[in-house]
């Protein structure tokens, strides 16, 4: 569980680097297609984990 948390942690922590990175830069989210493919990455994540705790 403590190695789920600290991985979703540091995915977390690069999605929102992706996103302070297109804010800066002008760019809209729904465009930034890194900070697409992060969050896709991280739900993935809560999936996995959703379906651990069930």
């Amino acid at each position: 569980m403590q190695e789920w948390i600290e991985l979703f942690e540091i995915e977390k922590q690069k999605l929102n680097e992706l996103g302070n990175e297109s804010f800066v830069s002008g760019i809209p989210l729904h465009e930034n297609k890194a900070l697409q493919a992060q969050s896709r990455k991280l739900d993935e994540l809560v999936i996995q984990f959703h379906k651990r705790v069930i």
